[in-house]
């Protein structure tokens, strides 16, 4: 018993012991751990720093060149005739036409110029003293030995030219043979000026008047 018991009391002196160093391993690696630990912490953080500031940018180096592809072999077609067969053709010239001619318009002819204006007709006027171609003078025998007297009026109507051509009594002075003596005498005796249209050219026209018979004194 006593030795079982010192056996066993050995054995557990050992357990004790062997316990103690691990316990006592493990807290030495612990704490060498952990000052390794912070020790590698901070040589990281110099060492980092350092190597920074250190540090140079490196330049790229520049990209390889392209080698230019070789151009691709192309194989000429072979040849062939497309053309026709020729085949001779005759051609005959043909002539230029001539060149147009160009004939300027011809200038219109000048406008004529107005007409004159138109002169005013003018009536035809006794030449000389109308008074004249009938006088007591002309008194007809007859009717002065029968002491009559009157006045006759009468219308002349004269041509172009300035003569009468005939012989109108407008008024009777009562005695035919009166009557018809002035207008004898007028056809004979009486002239005038043509008168005008309003182109100017000559024309006739009436003429009316009257002549008073009166016996002369002895």
């Amino acid at each position: 018993m006593a030795y079982a018991d010192q056996e066993m009391s050995g054995n557990k002196i050992a357990a004790f012991v062997v316990a103690a160093l691990l316990h006592l391993a493990l807290g030495y690696a612990l704490v060498t751990g952990l000052a390794y630990e912070g020790f590698k912490q901070v040589l990281k953080k110099v060492t980092t720093v350092d190597i920074k500031k250190e540090e140079k940018k490196e330049e790229k180096p520049p990209p390889p060149k392209k080698e230019a592809a070789p151009p691709p072999i192309v194989v000429p077609p072979p040849k062939m005739n497309l053309s026709p067969p020729q085949t001779a053709v005759e051609t005959t010239p043909t002539p230029a036409p001539p060149p147009p001619t160009y004939q300027l318009p011809t200038p219109a002819p000048p406008a004529p110029p107005p007409p004159p204006p138109k002169a005013a007709p003018k009536a035809l006027t006794p030449k000389g003293n109308p008074a004249n171609w009938v006088t007591n003078n002309d008194y007809p025998t007859r009717a002065l030995r029968e002491n009559r007297s009157g006045v006759t009026g009468f219308r002349l109507t004269v041509g172009a030219d300035g003569r009468p051509t005939g012989c109108d009594i407008t008024a009777s002075s009562g005695s035919p043979d009166l009557d018809s003596t002035a207008c004898s005498l007028l056809m004979r005796r009486a002239k005038f000026q043509p008168g005008q249209d309003s182109d100017g050219n000559p024309t006739g026209g009436v003429y009316s008047s009257r002549f008073r018979w009166v016996i002369p004194e002895e």
